[in-house]
């Protein structure tokens, strides 16, 4: 997005003269993080039961995690329920506990061998997989420095058939800003640990991190 004001225009828009436009940073990088949304559940007709089994999965999952290295801070649980489930069908009821983990992976190339390993102990239900970049913050601002030069660059470039030149910048703000990356959804696993395993194997690829600026720049005669 680009604007030109000029002269006649400034008693109605600005007290300077200027272009404006719209620049746009894109940084790509690798993410060196990952975060598994899991969960744990089970139903049956008792609710002692039920919640037993979830119990002794979620024992032996953090177990496990812990095991391998995972701290404790990195082992999430979001929530846990125990409900009464209704069959319309045969006018029966159940019960169905779950409890939800969130486990962040600060080494990447762990997250084959820990998926596997998590199926093995019983975890059955993946509500979604995010990787993640611990240095976001040090993309973002080079996002930002990618954006203001190409808004330089959009304002020259339009200035320059006019036979102007771009001045100073005296207004810029930030717009938008997005940090696109793969996210799985949930599934439910079935089958061998092996089988799910297999389903769940990715290539975590590249996270983008795009922000957008916006900058008045003076509009000068050459």
């Amino acid at each position: 997005m680009a604007v030109i004001t000029g002269f006649g225009m400034q008693a109605q828009n600005d007290t300077n003269p200027g272009i404006h436009v719209t620049g746009e940073g894109v940084v790509k990088v690798a993410p060196d993080k990952v975060t598994i949304k899991s969960q744990i559940e089970h139903e049956g007709q008792s609710a002692t039961s039920v919640k037993s089994q979830n119990d002794e999965v979620v024992n032996k999952v953090i177990k496990y995690l812990k095991s391998e290295g995972i701290a404790e801070k990195n082992i999430n649980t979001n929530y846990m329920n125990l409900n009464k489930r209704y069959n319309y069908n045969d006018k029966t009821y159940t019960y169905v506990a779950n409890q939800a983990i969130s486990i962040t992976l600060e080494d990447i190339s762990k997250y084959e061998s820990i998926m596997k390993g998590l199926l093995e102990n019983g975890l059955n239900g993946i509500n979604g997989i995010e990787f993640e970049s611990s240095e976001i913050e040090k993309h973002k601002a080079e996002a930002r420095r990618k954006a203001v030069l190409n808004a330089k660059e959009k304002a020259e470039a339009l200035a320059k058939p006019l036979g102007q030149t771009v001045g100073k910048a005296y207004k810029i703000s930030e717009g938008s800003s997005n940090n696109y990356q793969p996210v799985y959804g949930a599934m439910r696993i079935k089958g061998s640990a092996d089988e799910a395993s297999n389903q769940e194997t990715m290539a975590p690829g590249e996270m983008e991190i795009s922000i957008d600026v916006n900058v008045s720049f003076q509009l000068l005669m050459e």
